[in-house]
């Protein structure tokens, strides 16, 4: 498998879009699902997730110095 062939494992853990909801007193994701993604992703039928951004909290500090 060449590199344009893989497809990149996420970790919601570790993603920009997955924040903890008060009302819901849990952790979701946040990102924009249509409503194919979303049945994917419920159903665990998807090893990977298309909207995947990994969350570096120190990126906006490095470019500061």
């Amino acid at each position: 498998m060449d590199a344009k062939q893989k497809k990149q494992v996420s970790n919601c853990e570790t993603c920009v879009y997955f924040d903890y909801d008060e009302d819901a007193e849990a952790d979701v994701c946040t990102a924009n699902l249509d409503e194919d993604d979303m049945v994917r992703f419920l159903g665990g039928s998807t090893f990977y997730c298309p909207f995947y951004r990994f969350y570096d909290e120190y990126k906006s500090v490095r470019r500061q110095n």
